[in-house]
């Protein structure tokens, strides 16, 4: 067999999230279905960095697929032929990559990085609709980032976390949460080698009482402590929500990616 590592981007919402399931569409059925086409119509099971929510987006998610050996793909035949065999869905490959069949998209991850867009004015959005979380009232970012840095660092999150969560601990360790804004729009990057379920969307919806002025900053770590997911805010809409890049070292899409990208600009 031979292990190819593919990035991808997908507008998560109309899909019922990664995971293949009964009762509706998933990225990851699609992305196997069309892996199939590409093997003769031979299933192909795909391994992914990170299992996205109904509603959420990717701009940097990762998978790997096995392909036999005796195809000879190349990386631009895996990404092309993917993305071919995915239309209309809008989930599209952006690189592919050969890797070592010890490498796994999940458990060789260093760190996974979100980020969370608000949209901060009265007007509705138009051309971002699905893709942001539209809060009609001011937010102070500022407040919310002083907030947020009380939560860097490993700790107990079972206050952000979903009740439907499988993770075995509730520990986590936070390497980024930075808060800013950009004109209307404020946004959160994220970062930890692992998340819990809801764990962004949970900090994001308790960073927001803050920044509307119904919680005082101390209370977002009063929550923390507390390691009750009763303690803590609203769980954000999953609109704004985008999974924008996992950390590999190597990264398998250094030199396999550009190599990919400049062959399709040449034309001498």
């Amino acid at each position: 067999m031979q292990r190819w590592a593919v990035l991808l981007e997908y507008d998560g919402g109309a899909f019922v999230g990664w995971q293949r399931q009964a009762n509706g569409v998933s990225i990851q059925s699609l992305l196997e279905d069309a892996a199939s086409h590409l093997s003769g119509g031979r299933g192909v099971a795909s391994v992914t960095a990170g299992r996205t929510d109904a509603g959420v987006h990717a701009s940097g998610q990762v998978a790997h697929l096995d392909f036999p050996a005796e195809l000879r793909l190349t990386a631009r035949a895996v990404r092309d032929g993917l993305s071919f065999h995915l239309k209309p869905h809008p989930v599209a490959v952006l690189d592919a990559a050969p890797v070592s069949l010890d490498w796994n998209a999940r458990f060789s991850a260093l760190n996974r990085r979100y980020r969370y867009r608000i949209l901060n004015r009265s007007t509705r959005p138009a051309l971002d609709a699905g893709q942001v979380w539209h809060v009609k009232f001011p937010l102070d970012a500022d407040a919310m980032r002083r907030a947020a840095q009380t939560l860097l660092g490993r700790h107990d999150f079972s206050t952000f976390r979903a009740s439907s969560c499988q993770a075995k601990s509730p520990l986590r360790t936070l390497d980024r949460l930075d808060v800013r804004r950009d004109g209307e729009m404020i946004l959160f990057e994220v970062e930890a080698r692992s998340f819990l379920h809801h764990q962004v969307r949970n900090l994001v919806g308790t960073l927001q009482m803050v920044g509307c002025g119904r919680w005082p900053e101390e209370r977002v770590r009063q929550a923390l402590d507390a390691r009750d997911r009763s303690k803590g805010g609203p769980t954000a809409p999953p609109d704004g929500l985008a999974l924008t890049g996992v950390g590999y070292d190597p990264d398998p899409f250094a030199t396999a990616g550009a190599n990919i990208r400049s062959k399709t600009f040449d034309i001498s």
